[in-house]
């Protein structure tokens, strides 16, 4: 009748794996490469962000992004280029930084929703979530770009643009590592998890049965 043990490890596994992209996505930000007079750096945080969602699934790839962005508020220098703090919000790349978790969540919900056999249909399937994501990336950091750095939005597009080359080899980096992850760990998927508690909850009672019986026997 003791069936909390499995749904324990579980649980840290998921708090394992949302600490490690959190710091991945950490590590991913620390190379940042100024593009000319663009306000905003080329990083590697993008490829993290659309792997984190991928391969973990929306809520926990929700939580990740969540805990880094959390994390560099607080003052920890895990932020493009080693920054920190609460002066991110105020910087040109805000838009970008705060839409890292929709973007993570979106590309997991997809790749979790649309589920294709074979490794051809399902490395697609990543690909059309993390183009998902990366336009929402875009959708909130161009505005904003436009806003803080004080240009038109015309010019915030311009801009942007110079980033798609470099954030389709990253998206193509990404799609690759995350079907090659899920092809060698498919327990990563969160519908494997959510359907294995359901499990767990389903035979718990079926296992409490006999005991049942045993206590109501003369």
């Amino acid at each position: 009748m003791t069936q909390p043990a499995p749904r324990t490890r579980s649980t840290s596994t998921d708090v394992a794996l949302i600490g490690t992209f959190a710091a991945l996505l950490a590590v991913c930000s620390l190379i940042a490469i100024p593009l000319g007079a663009v306000p905003v750096p080329i990083t590697l945080q993008t490829f993290a962000v659309l792997l984190t969602g991928a391969v973990l699934g929306p809520r926990r790839a929700l939580w990740a992004v969540g805990l880094y962005i959390v994390v560099g508020l607080a003052g920890l220098p895990v932020f493009a280029g080693g920054q920190g703090g609460l002066a991110a919000l105020a910087s040109p790349s805000a838009g970008y930084l705060l839409s890292f978790p929709l973007a993570a969540a979106l590309t997991g919900l997809i790749v979790a929703r649309v589920r294709r056999n074979g490794l051809l249909a399902r490395t697609a399937v990543i690909v059309g979530a993390m183009i998902a994501g990366t336009l929402v990336i875009y959708a909130a950091g161009i505005p904003v770009m436009a806003w803080r750095a004080g240009m038109t939005l015309e010019a915030a597009f311009a801009f942007n643009a110079l980033f798609i080359p470099f954030d389709g080899i990253k998206l193509a980096l990404a799609a690759i590592t995350a079907s090659s992850v899920l092809r060698a760990f498919p327990f990563l998927a969160v519908r494997h998890v959510r359907s294995d508690r359901r499990t767990e909850r389903v035979t718990e009672p079926a296992q409490s049965a006999p005991d049942l019986a045993e206590t109501t026997t003369p």
